[in-house]
């Protein structure tokens, strides 16, 4: 019942937290943080004597890389956009094809920050044809593969840009199969021919962090610690937040309870 009456509380009741956004990079910005994309961090990483002490006389600025997840709540996700151009801030939108919106896409990507691609095409293939066991699964990779190279190259030429990095969503299906949707891109030739420089949860990217923070559903809000007690304490932090845990939107919250219930039941 406390379950239930949580979940009631974050879709519907709870009080817009896009304040609270505000006030974090604020925050991060008086601790003296560069506030930036994972392409804009990975780009800092590939650089010529990055981390090598020579290349600086100062220690590098303290870092936090913002992520987003658009699951869902559009109109979220474009408030987060304005709070963050405010303060100069940039970060990475991840978009599911079921939330790509290229307007604000061409928006993201011209004042500087990223749009790209939050890919489920192993969970969505698994449901689409009724594939339960692991096995089953690791079988069809060839088409699944086959799937994504097809959306990732659509949305590169629909959104006219070159897409450097992208991230897994994280569907009810990986978890009942054991399989994240990563394993569509443990191929190291599909990377190549998409041109991916990175997946959000590569080694390289996760292991350059002292600190990965990822938002929570109310009354939690964050895990491992909330960000505004991390700032100051870790000089490289990722956060990843998903709109629909900064605002109550009934329709979007709605519409994914819905989804989500036909999405179990036809499986």
């Amino acid at each position: 019942m406390k379950t239930i009456l949580n979940r009631l509380y974050a879709d519907y009741l709870m009080p817009s937290r896009l304040p609270h956004y505000d006030a974090l990079l604020a925050q991060a910005r008086d601790h003296g943080y560069r506030q930036t994309s994972v392409r804009g961090w990975l780009h800092t990483l590939r650089s010529p004597g990055h981390g090598n002490g020579a290349a600086y006389r100062q220690p590098p600025p303290p870092v936090l890389v913002h992520r987003h997840d658009i699951d869902t709540d559009l109109a979220t996700a474009r408030r987060m956009f304005e709070i963050e151009q405010r303060h100069g801030v940039r970060a990475s939108y991840y978009f599911r094809l079921s939330t790509l919106d290229f307007g604000l896409m061409h928006a993201i990507e011209d004042y500087g920050s990223e749009a790209s691609y939050h890919y489920e095409e192993l969970a969505t293939y698994a449901k689409r044809t009724h594939l339960k066991l692991p096995g089953e699964v690791r079988a069809r990779l060839d088409q699944i593969r086959a799937e994504f190279e097809a959306n990732f190259q659509r949305i590169e030429a629909t959104l006219g840009r070159k897409l450097h990095t992208v991230a897994s969503h994280g569907d009810f299906a990986n978890r009942r199969l054991g399989i994240t949707n990563c394993a569509v891109l443990d191929d190291s030739e599909l990377r190549t021919r998409c041109g991916i420089d990175a997946e959000c949860y590569d080694a390289e990217l996760l292991s350059s962090f002292d600190l990965y923070i990822s938002d929570k559903p109310a009354p939690r809000y964050f895990h491992p610690v909330a960000p505004q007690v991390a700032l100051g304490k870790h000089r490289r932090i990722c956060l990843l937040t998903h709109p629909s845990q900064w605002h109550a939107g009934w329709a979007a919250n709605s519409h994914k309870n819905l989804v989500r219930a036909l999405d179990a039941w036809l499986w």
